[in-house]
């Protein structure tokens, strides 16, 4: 396993393995840990803000014995002259190991595979994927419910640009989950991630309210209405306040067992009230991100051999003189790309942001 771009990449088996050895990670001793990758260099660029992600790989660094170096602000890099974000990988490569990215252009990461032979681990790409904090999502409901196989979950927020739900819907439907997508319609799951689980069977219900469900969920997952994707304020004013949750919406009314899951940061739709309750499990959510991180480091890196069956391809991929994706915010606008396009028998879609093209 080198590089970790996206979920709908990884094979089941892959999935499984990152998060058994984030287990075993984390129950090692800590100075045999921290020999693991001894001297090892991780450069971590962040071109978007964040706090747990950034945190959380370097923590994970840190505690398996690497180096970090990188920036999170692009402001302070070469990019401000006008470097590429080709250039840039380009020259990190040379200073490195594994380079962690986050970027606020969607496909940013997939195109960073194309141009070094690095291991890239993608650490959130615009509105596309976010697989670390997938797989950390992962690891939290088989902590928490005991397994993954045939949960039940309801992703409320916003659903259109919220690449952690899109991200998760992909890893779930291996596990044969059941979805609730619980949205303004403005901002409801993009039809593209719907064909998807269409062509895998997986049984899903488009909703503009919760209160009915939560006595059927195992897991209720809120999302953050993202300001910074919306090309239209009035837009976002109009949706920003779509769902709130507190301890009197919950308690009483739901699965006893059933757990709250955010990717984090919130605003304003989770009650601080709610943060003692027994059904919340954000803060814990959070903290696994180190373990997981661990694991994607080792195995990336190559430090801890992956023995997991890679997954098949089921499509065809076609090179294209122009640009074909019309994806505003794809890297295909920003970068020389070779264009390319996934031809699948249900509709054929961007390689690099995995929009629909039409």
């Amino acid at each position: 396993m080198r590089n970790i771009i996206g979920i709908k990449e990884m094979s089941k088996k892959e999935i499984i393995e990152i998060l058994d050895t984030a287990k075993k990670l984390d129950c090692m001793n800590e100075n045999k840990r921290r020999k693991l990758m001894d001297g090892k260099i991780i450069t971590s660029i962040f071109f978007e803000p964040s706090t747990r992600t950034r945190l959380s790989f370097t923590s994970a660094a840190y505690k398996l014995g690497c180096h970090v170096l990188g920036f999170d602000n692009p402001n302070m890099s070469s990019v401000v002259k006008g470097e590429s974000l080709r250039d840039t990988i380009i020259m990190v490569s040379a200073y490195s190991d594994v380079i962690v990215m986050r970027h606020y252009i969607d496909g940013a990461a997939k195109f960073a595979e194309e141009v070094t032979s690095l291991p890239i681990i993608n650490a959130g790409d615009g509105a596309n994927e976010h697989p670390s904090q997938t797989l950390l999502d992962l690891y939290t409901i088989r902590e928490e419910l005991g397994n993954i196989e045939n949960k039940k979950i309801a992703f409320i927020g916003d659903l259109k640009y919220g690449r952690t739900v899109h991200s998760l819907s992909n890893a779930l439907k291996m596990f044969n989950g059941e979805f609730y997508f619980i949205a303004p319609e403005s901002i409801q799951i993009p039809n593209h991630i719907l064909k998807e689980l269409d062509k895998a069977k997986i049984k899903y219900h488009l909703l503009d309210d919760y209160k009915n469900i939560l006595k059927d969920i195992d897991c209720l997952y809120m999302t953050r209405i993202q300001r910074e994707r919306f090309d239209n304020i009035n837009e976002y004013e109009k949706v920003k306040h779509a769902f709130r949750i507190s301890k009197k919406d919950i308690e009483g009314k739901c699965n006893e067992n059933m757990i709250i899951m955010h990717p984090l940061p919130r605003v304003d739709e989770i009650n601080i009230d709610l943060d003692n309750a027994k059904y919340a499990k954000y803060f814990i959510q959070a903290k696994n991100g180190v373990p997981i991180r661990m694991a994607m480091l080792s195995l990336a890196s190559g430090i801890i051999k992956s023995n997991a069956k890679k997954k098949k391809t089921d499509y065809q991929i076609i090179e294209n003189k122009n640009i074909v994706c019309q994806n505003k915010k794809c890297v295909t606008h920003f970068e020389e790309t070779k264009n390319k396009a996934i031809k699948k028998d249900y509709g054929n879609f961007c390689y690099y942001c995995n929009k629909e093209i039409k």
